[in-house]
Parts: structure tokens; C-alpha cells; sequence
């Protein structure tokens, strides 16, 4: 399989936004081919497409799987499996932030929460239990937000983000008003 120049610019891209969303470059060059590829494909084809080993690829593909961002199927009259984008863009756009979540958000929130409970013994324990109250209730309201949005049907989040810049608009009119 020979990807056009603009196939393969995103696969390139993508492989290297993966260390940023939480994978290597490989998995991240997997997903974005699965996911602009109109067939579902099979890991020998994987491999050849992206110039990496067999291995390599179904190293990647179990890491896709347990993120929960390909589904693999079977073919009629073929032993292969074959693999495809779990969802659309915005399921898996979901899937990723809720992983996102569970994996960095939810630790740290469970840490705060347990050194919350602690009682200061110093003047600067206090200051540091202020600090890590501060961080907690950021990170809460954050998880809060990430829950709704989650809860969201796609059209509902693509009508939220349009409203983007509005909303700050909106807000500052109201603490303009709240002042005069």
C-alpha cells in the first residue's frame, strides 16, 4: 500500500503527537492510518504501509485495543484480523480524554484528597495544605467539566465548542456589568 503525500504527512503527524496524547509514535502512526483508511486493514498490511516490523505493529494494535480506540473484525474466508477506528472522530476524541482521566487526572485527585486529610504540623505544612487545597478544588471542578462534556452527545459538544469565544464574551459583559 503506497500513501499519497498528504496520507502520509498525517501519519507522520500523528506519530509524533502520540508521545503528547499518552503513546509512542508507532501507535500513533497506527491510528491515523487506520482511521483515514476507507477498508479496515490487516497488521502485515499496517507494517508495510508504515515501513515498521510485524511486531512492532502488533504491539501497537494491543495498545490501541486496550485504549479502547480500534475494534478488530474478521473477514469471510480470511484467518487475518483486521482493524478499524472504534467509533467516529468524536467517540474516540471521548475515549482518549476519558483514558486521559482515569490514567492522570484521578491519581493525582486521589493523592490531593489523601494529603488533604493529613493534619498540618507547621506553619509551612499549612501553607503547602493551602496550596494542595487550591490544586484539588482546580482539578475537581476540572474533572466536574470533563464529566458533563463527556455525558455530551457530539452535536451537543460541537454546538459548545462553536460557542467558544461567545461564552468569554458573555462572561466579561457580565463582570463589566457587575462593576458599573
Amino acid at each position: 500500500m503506497i500513501l499519497s503525500d498528504s496520507s502520509q504527512a498525517l501519519v507522520l503527524h500523528f506519530g509524533e503527537m502520540g508521545s503528547r496524547w499518552g503513546f509512542n509514535r508507532t501507535v500513533g502512526q497506527i491510528l491515523a492510518l487506520l482511521t483515514i483508511h476507507p477498508e479496515p486493514l490487516n497488521a502485515d498490511q499496517l507494517a508495510q504501509a508504515l515501513h515498521i516490523s510485524r511486531g512492532n505493529v502488533s504491539m501497537g494494535l494491543k495498545e490501541l485495543q486496550a485504549w479502547r480506540l480500534i475494534e478488530r473484525q474478521h473477514q469471510p474466508g480470511d484467518r487475518k484480523e483486521y482493524f478499524t477506528p472504534a467509533g467516529s472522530i468524536w467517540d474516540m476524541a471521548r475515549v482518549v480524554f476519558e483514558e486521559r482521566r482515569k490514567r492522570e487526572l484521578d491519581p493525582t485527585l486521589t493523592l490531593l484528597r489523601q494529603q488533604l486529610l493529613e493534619t498540618p504540623q507547621t506553619h509551612n505544612e499549612t501553607q503547602t495544605q493551602e496550596k494542595m487545597q487550591e490544586i484539588y478544588d482546580l482539578l475537581e471542578q476540572l474533572n466536574t467539566f470533563a464529566n458533563a462534556l463527556h455525558d455530551m452527545n457530539p452535536e451537543r459538544l460541537k454546538t459548545l465548542m462553536s460557542m467558544g469565544s461567545g461564552v468569554s464574551k458573555v462572561l466579561n459583559f457580565g463582570a463589566k456589568k457587575k462593576v458599573s
